[in-house]
């Protein structure tokens, strides 16, 4: 991660006899912790600070900090700026003597990563009654040799080694270690009965091949396949990533070699040659690449308003709103919606509610918006939501039954009209009971698989949830009147297995979106792959020259 500044507040001044003036910038701690809300108490720790740049209103630091990331947990950063006067390590504990402070900004990594480009734009503050300037914070993600390259290859007179036929060749390829030694890391199919085999192509990480150092040895040894397993050496070469990126050509044409018969055999040649056919490299996209690309994720909210909850009005209900803490329903709402917010750039969301009556004429809705505006459900962060999930429990009756298949159609209807890779979906569905419309809501989730949308359900309550497993799919793939669903969409939990036992509600709900959310980057890159959407090219970084063409905040 890479910070700079625009327009910081200038505290030096010109002493008198003095030609020049002199002010130094420290970009000083980046605090990072995780926390689920400003208002409980935030541990920090102090992650580390950037050089110094002389004499400029506007520094563009060059020392990066780096970060683990995880998309699943709100990682809050602060970030403090100083202008330095003092070469102590420890800016803050010296007197402002020395140490101007020049503001700070506090944030989240998912705010930064979610932003346009990953670059993000925001004022400083702390300074009562001064414009401190701003503050530019952008993210990138650090490649770990995450290329991908597919190889073939073919062979050409190999030695012959069955007694009634000719040979059944395969390879096996090995990775050099740093001790000398080898480890397998890819292994042919046989191909029957040719001393002239052609194998089919293969992909392989690049780091599986050569661990990312483009000079080191690959071996490669060819054998004759035998059905009880003592296959025949017929040879082997040597190899590396930075010859086989040359492709086909007369310099990735490798002699076999067996040296027990180089060294029996005086006019021994080898046992054959395999040449490459074709080498091709591509790299593996991350859940990252999509979202520093443009990819926004839409995020939809739908709660149970069934009777089987109790009457809001009791302490009982699972609805009940103490005014000293939050139900299950707004924990759960707030712990997923707080993390996924920071993906979605104009932050409204659609708001839904079912199995509820509705007035003034009591029907029964499966998918009505908590706002009561069907022509806008959408409420203006996670307070908007909850705003109008309390509003809803003054003016709803709870009811039934439990179906689920609307609210999951209502969202897959929006994600159809938008298949580019632009924009992603999250439905999260929290209820207290067993499914009604099981049937229905198969058939909705399989349709739903082939879209830009993954499902999330919470549990909340002690009932049990047994049913939901099935539409998990994480050991069985869920069907529905025999079409599987092409890819796994849809994660259960029940809350009460995250609920800290010491009543910690914050941990409870780090826990709840740590395990629920865990899934959704896998999910959306597996869409991605399944429809071959490559990341959109990430816009030109800013340029510290168009800083002095900006004009003062």
């Amino acid at each position: 991660m890479a910070a700079s500044c625009q327009h910081g507040v200038n505290f030096s001044s010109l002493a008198q006899d003095q030609a020049a003036c002199s002010c130094w910038f420290g970009f000083e701690y980046l605090f990072a912790g995780v926390s689920l809300f400003p208002f409980f108490s935030l541990t920090v720790m102090r992650f580390g600070r950037t050089e110094v740049i002389d004499n400029t209103l506007n520094p563009d630091f060059v020392r990066k900090f780096i970060l683990d990331y995880f998309f699943e947990e709100k990682q809050n950063l602060r970030f403090d700026v100083y202008d330095v006067d003092s070469k102590s390590p420890d800016l803050a504990k010296h007197p402002t003597d020395f140490n101007d402070f020049l503001g700070q900004v506090h944030c989240t990594l998912g705010e930064i990563v979610g932003s346009p480009a990953s670059r993000l734009e925001k004022p400083l503050g702390g300074i009562p009654g001064k414009k401190c300037g701003s503050i530019i914070l952008s993210a990138e993600e650090l490649g770990n040799c995450r290329d991908y390259s597919t190889m073939q290859f073919c062979a050409n007179k190999l030695d012959k080694k069955d007694f009634f036929g000719k040979s059944d060749p395969f390879m096996v390829f090995y990775r050099s270690n740093e001790d000398g030694t080898f480890t397998i890391c890819h292994k042919t199919e046989v191909v029957k009965n040719t001393l002239n085999p052609v194998w089919q192509p293969f992909s392989i990480p690049v780091r599986a091949l050569c661990n990312g150092d483009y000079d080191r040895t690959i071996k490669v040894e060819v054998y004759d396949w035998d059905r009880d397993g003592s296959h025949d050496f017929i040879g082997e070469f040597i190899t590396s990533y930075k010859e086989l990126c040359r492709g086909q050509s007369q310099l990735n044409i490798y002699e076999v070699m067996n040296p027990k018969k180089k060294i029996k055999k005086k006019r021994y040649i080898n046992s054959g040659t395999v040449s490459l056919l074709s080498f091709n490299v591509e790299s593996e996209h991350t859940f990252l690449d999509y979202i520093k690309g443009g990819t926004q994720i839409h995020f939809t909210v739908a709660i149970d308003f069934t009777a089987s909850n109790g009457n809001p009005s009791q302490s009982t209900s699972l609805h009940y709103m103490n005014p000293y803490q939050m139900n299950a329903y707004a924990m759960a709402l707030k712990a997923v919606g707080e993390i996924i917010q920071d993906y979605d750039s104009d932050k409204m969301f659609p708001a839904l509610g079912f199995g509820a009556k509705l007035p003034p004429d009591g029907r029964v809705s499966h998918e009505f918006p908590l706002n009561g505006n069907v022509e806008n459900p959408y409420c203006n962060g996670m307070e908007g939501i909850l705003e109008a999930y309390h509003q809803s429990l003054k003016t709803v009756q709870l009811y039934g039954p439990t179906n689920f298949a609307p609210v999951v159609n209502h969202v897959a209807r929006y994600a159809a009209a938008v298949e580019d890779g632009s924009q992603y979906f999250v439905l999260l569905i929290i209820t207290d009971g067993v499914i009604s419309d099981m049937a229905q809501t198969k058939e909705a989730i399989v349709n739903a698989a082939r879209l830009p949308m993954s499902i999330i359900i919470v549990g909340v309550g002690q009932a049990e949830f047994d049913a939901m497993v099935e539409l998990d799919g994480d050991d069985i793939r869920i069907s529905s009147r025999g079409k599987l669903a092409e890819r796994d969409i849809v994660q259960f939990v029940p809350f009460r297995d995250y609920m800290d036992r010491t009543g910690n509600h914050v941990l409870s709900m780090a826990r709840l979106a740590k395990d629920v959310l865990a899934e959704i980057p896998d999910q959306l890159i597996s869409y991605m792959k399944s429809r071959a959407i490559k990341p959109n090219p990430v816009p030109p970084p800013y340029s510290p020259a168009d800083l002095s063409q900006t004009n003062p905040v």
